[in-house]
């Protein structure tokens, strides 16, 4: 039997798994590596090229020494990772500085001073706003996007510029440091917004990258994400200790994979993403657009696939900063003030699940207290940079299990939020698949389903989802699987919830609570973050 490796790149791991294609997309095992995400003072969020790189190696070589896999039944290697980053690489391949991840927001000067003169429309020249609507239908209206990274680099690290061969996102760079190929994959090369995706083009524009001062040359070669990119050449094979000439397949970016793995691979299938960050995306045939809330029909997997998509920048990671923040106090002990994951017949198999398990017991609507989970700035339905949390409403009788569930609720207002503002495009799916870490919690899973109204679905595997999307898409090239329509029939729904109509009235009233937050703060958010 013949297995496939997908490396699942995320914001501060990889999860290395490892699959089997027969009659399902099996996971046989994974491991998982670590390394940092560097958040700078001036909101500036890198990461270390090499980090990265080492983590495939330990994880590739911890999980053949788990399974008792050969190199030589490994048939290919395949990427999901997160997005929009900047990996600038010299003619070797080597990253010329730290990668800068897709969190970054430094670039506020070059938006302004690049974007354009007189008329501006969300920060871009009208005419320059316009051409890149009509020749991707989207355009760099975040300071986030890579476009403002690449002439940071420029306009601040002049040395570093001059040595740059190559533009890569993060994948892209793991490929070429796997095979020494160049490649981008399309979804990869649309989220740079220089990709001219116009009927009969879907090509770099070069009126688009002479439009943002890019050098046209830095574009490397564009790939479906379902072709292979190259083989392993004998140096990688050595480090990840592989077999040299193991095909490598593009894979694809998380907001891409994520959804073929949750099964969503036809127009009008809707799945929600909770890890990190978080976004909800809906499956269409043609390419759509709403500027004013930041989303867009992006590039999918598969031939006339898009993913109108809606991201939020903190997700999971709210929940993190509770675990943190909250649920530990200043000397490190937990609510009860052991440590309840200890011992052969712990309750709990992590703290998180120790949270879930305390936030149930607290009545939907958090006592009145609404959170706003934008501890990164905001991208959808709203572009604010310096938007920040909030914990509205508390009084003497709010105690932390109220606050740790208005986080959770807050980040179900949002994903809400997002979720109406695709409806006004397009016709979302009455039943949502919901996956990443978010996912594994009941209690998430039902108050998603209360707020949001809708019935809420389940997968296997739903912390490793993009996994199974690239191997899917892997499964695709090596022709184990016919085309990306059959996905839907290897993830079978896991579990259903369905809304409770009894807290539908204190959810809608917070709810409105919640979308009113962000309007009338924004001028001291500015005030006070600018």
């Amino acid at each position: 039997m013949g297995y496939i490796i997908s490396y699942d790149v995320g914001t501060t791991g990889v999860k290395t798994c490892l699959f089997s294609i027969e009659n399902e997309v099996k996971l046989i095992a994974g491991e998982y590596g670590t390394y940092e995400l560097y958040i700078l003072e001036d909101g500036g969020a890198e990461q270390d090229a090499e980090e990265w790189w080492n983590a495939l190696c330990t994880t590739t070589e911890g999980l053949l020494k788990k399974t008792g896999v050969s190199a030589d039944e490994i048939e290919g290697i395949t990427f999901c990772s997160q997005m929009q980053g900047l990996v600038l690489v010299d003619k070797e391949g080597n990253a010329v500085r730290r990668p800068m991840s897709y969190m970054d927001q430094r670039a506020k000067k070059q938006m302004k001073k690049y974007g354009g003169n007189g008329i501006a429309v969300l920060g871009l020249n009208a005419g320059k706003l316009i051409r890149s609507l009509c020749y991707t239908t989207a355009a760099p209206v975040s300071v986030k996007d890579p476009i403002w990274k690449y002439l940071w680099v420029k306009d601040n690290e002049p040395e570093n510029f001059k040595k740059v061969y190559k533009w890569l996102d993060v994948k892209e760079y793991l490929i070429c440091r796997a095979s020494g190929e160049f490649v981008m994959t399309k979804d990869s090369a649309y989220a740079t917004f220089l990709y001219d995706t116009r009927k009969g083009k879907w090509e770099w524009s070069k009126k688009l990258c002479k439009q943002f001062s890019v050098n046209y040359k830095h574009m490397p070669k564009v790939i479906d994400c379902s072709d292979m990119a190259g083989r392993i050449n004998a140096k990688a094979a050595a480090e990840l200790h592989l077999k040299e000439g193991t095909p490598v397949f593009g894979g694809g970016g998380d907001a891409t994979l994520i959804g073929v793995g949750a099964g969503c691979v036809s127009p009008g299938q809707t799945h929600i993403y909770s890890g990190t960050s978080g976004w909800v995306s809906t499956v269409t045939g043609k390419q759509i657009v709403d500027p004013i809330c930041g989303i867009a029909a992006v590039v999918g997997a598969g031939k006339g696939i898009f993913n109108y998509f809606a991201e939020m920048e903190t997700a999971g990671k709210c929940f993190e900063w509770v675990k943190d923040h909250l649920a530990l106090d200043e000397i490190g002990v937990y609510l009860e003030k052991k440590n309840i994951t200890d011992g052969t017949d712990r309750a709990y198999e992590s703290l998180y699940d120790y949270l879930s398990a305390t936030i149930a017991k607290s009545p939907a609507g958090a006592g009145g207290v609404v959170f706003t989970p934008w501890l990164h700035g905001n991208r959808c339905p709203f572009e604010d940079a310096n938007a920040a949390g909030v914990f509205f409403n508390i009084r003497l009788e709010t105690g932390k299990t109220e606050l740790m569930r208005a986080v959770l609720e807050g980040i179900c207002f949002h994903l809400r939020w997002m979720l109406e503002k695709e409806s006004n495009k397009v016709e979302t799916s009455k039943a949502i698949r919901f996956v990443g870490g978010g996912a594994l919690s009941k209690v998430t899973c039902q108050i998603l389903a209360d707020i949001t109204g809708r019935k809420i679905e389940t997968v296997n595997n739903a912390k490793d989802v993009g996994a199974v999307g690239a191997a899917v898409i892997a499964g695709v090239g090596l022709n184990k699987i016919k085309s990306l329509k059959e996905a839907g029939k290897f993830v079978p729904v896991k579990e259903t919830f369905v809304p409770n109509p009894a807290n539908k009235e204190v959810y809608d009233r917070n709810y409105r609570v919640f979308v009113k937050l962000y309007s009338v703060n924004k001028k001291l958010f500015c005030d006070i973050n600018k």
